[in-house]
Formats: structure tokens, sequence, C-alpha cells
């Protein structure tokens, strides 16, 4: 065992798969191992190189394998299918990790800490309890246009529909008053709760100094800021401000032959949750671009030649690699600096 220097170690709920090999690539152990043995097995062990593809719980097992001083890599599970000879099972995908993680061009994920899940677990909830509410108001506005009361879109749109239902609930059939009273009551509650998710997210924001940094850039708040900040603690794993954009999904697809480029729209690869702030942000400083005639807007001259939701996207892009920038570089936002 002791001649082991890197494994690929395949995550499971129950039983794990191990393939080890030594310094001249040969296999040295090829074995199963059930959840209690995990920890028993790599405390035997001297330090040595463990990939995992970065899927549930891969970070759990980053942080305990890292503190027997073995050296974790975590690995996107699209890059590492690559290397899956033939078949799916759980000895070949570890022998797959294993090999890609000795690549020298392959790209990791970094291990988060438990504080950095935390605050991904809030926003993960805050965007699930959103859902809901969006869920909850088109039902509510469905079964009230059965009953002839329509109302305009948006938070006012709302407060005046259920206005409207309390004016003629007394004319309504009592099974429909009570199914809609549920779905106002559940609606306010939901809504609470991202009432309460938020203050914690945005008490988190004001004592984390980076956060803090990127949150001065226009197109991002509070929100987009700390997600950033959780999602890409160490922003030197990134190259370049490109890098970072295409992990978000931001940078053209490329569908490319025969010496011809092609480029069909963003790839919307890597991060759904922070794309879609960022271009909900961008889309915000469009609105104002539009209303400022100043003509060293950056955003308000594409404007005048492209639509507004490829625009909006473009910007994200921009905002993005702005962002990464602070991070790397330990820098503050200036406008002198963002306008290019």
């Amino acid at each position: 065992m002791n001649q082991i220097v890197t494994i690929g170690l395949d995550l499971a709920k129950n039983i794990f798969q191990v393939h080890g090999i030594d310094a001249c690539r040969k296999v040295v152990v090829r074995k199963p191992l059930r959840r209690g043995e995990v920890m028993k097995f790599f405390a035997s062990l001297h330090p040595c190189l463990i990939g995992i593809e970065a899927c549930a719980t891969a970070h759990h097992w980053g942080r305990e394998l890292g503190k027997l001083g073995h050296t974790v890599r975590l690995m996107p599970p699209a890059y590492v299918k690559a290397y899956v000879k033939r078949g799916k099972t759980d000895a070949a995908d570890a022998e797959a990790i294993c090999e890609a993680v000795t690549r020298p061009t392959m790209r990791f994920v970094a291990v988060k800490s438990m504080k950095q899940q935390g605050v991904l677990m809030l926003h993960k909830t805050r965007d699930l309890l959103v859902r809901q509410r969006t869920m909850l108001i088109n039902a509510l506005r469905g079964h009230l246009a059965e009953f002839g009361i329509i109302a305009a879109q948006g938070a006012a749109g709302v407060k005046a529909a259920i206005e409207a239902f309390h004016a003629m609930q007394d004319s309504l059939p009592t099974l429909a008053r009570k199914a809609l009273h549920g779905l106002i009551k559940q609606m306010r509650i939901v809504a609470s709760e991202i009432d309460k998710i938020e203050t914690q997210i945005l008490t988190w924001h004001r004592n984390n100094a980076a956060s803090r940094r990127l949150a001065v850039i226009p197109g991002i708040g509070p929100i987009t800021a700390s997600a950033i900040v959780a999602a890409a603690p160490d922003a030197t794993l990134f190259s370049s401000g490109r890098s970072f954009a295409a992990w978000l999904g931001l940078t053209p697809r490329s569908h490319s032959s025969g010496g011809k480029e092609k480029l069909v729209g963003i790839s919307k690869q890597g991060d759904g949750y922070i794309r879609r702030l960022l271009v909900i942000g961008a889309t915000a400083v469009i609105r104002r671009a539009r209303q400022d005639s100043a003509s060293k807007n950056w955003a308000a001259k594409l404007l005048t030649r492209k639509p507004a939701r490829l625009v909006s996207v473009a910007l994200a892009n921009k905002t993005a690699r702005i962002a990464w920038a602070l991070l790397a570089r330990n820098q503050a936002y200036t406008a002198d600096v963002g306008a290019a």
C-alpha cells in the first residue's frame, strides 16, 4: 500500500470504488470500500494524489481526505468521461478518474470550505423558494382568471388580484375560496422565508471584503457578489477573465471545422445560477443606459447596433471578466477601468 502515488476515488452513497497506481503507473489496488471503511483505508496510506469527480459530497470528502495529508483534486465529471474506456461500471469510472487526475491540461475545482458551502446553500435555497413563489403566483393568477379576475403583471398586479379576490370572495364557491386562500397563505409564507434568507446573505456580504468590492461593479449587487465569492473562492485557478466567463457559460460556443470558424451563441455551461444573476444585472444596467443619453457609455453604444438581449449577455460577459480581475488581483473597482 505504501507504493501508491495516485488514486482515483469514485464516490457513492454506500459503496466507494478505489483505483490506485504506483510511480510506474502499475495498478496496485482496485477494490470497493464501504462508507465506514473509506477513512480507515486512506489513513493507512502515505500522502498521495487523490482524484475525485466534483459531484455530490465531493467537497466533504475532499476536506476529510485533505486532513489526512493527501492532495485532493476535484474534476468536472464531463472532463473525466473522456477517459472511460468502455462500459459504465464503478471500477471503470475509478480508473478513468485516476487517469484524468494526472493529465497536465486537466482543470480542477477548488475544494470549498464548510462556510463557503453554507453561503451557497443559502443561495440555492433562495433560488428554490423564488421558483416556488413564481409557481404559486402563476397558479393563483390562473385560478382567479377562471372567475374573471385579471390583473397586471408584477408585484402590484398580484396585490391587485388578491384584493379583487377578497372583494368578491363571497360570490365564489366554498371549495374555490378554500383553495385560493391556501395558495395566498403559502405564497406569503414563501415570501417571508425569502426575505429572511436575503437578510442572512446581506449580513454575510457586509462582513466579506471581497464581496463588498464586487458589489460596486454596475450590474452586481449583494446577492450576485456573495454568490460569486462563495462559488469561486480562488480566482487564480482561472488563467484569465475569459476563462472565468467561459466557466459561467457566457462565452461563444464554437462549432468550427475545415478552417471555417462558426460561433453559435453562448455555451450555457457551468454555473447557471450566477450566469442568470449576471444577465439580470446587465439587463438592469441596459435599462438605465437607454435612459441615459451619454454616448460614452459602453452599453449605450452597443445598443445602437445590436439587440437588447444580445447586449445584456455581452455586458454580463464583460462584468464577469471585471469581477475576475478584482478577485484575482485583489483590487477595487473604478469606473475608468470598467468602462472600456
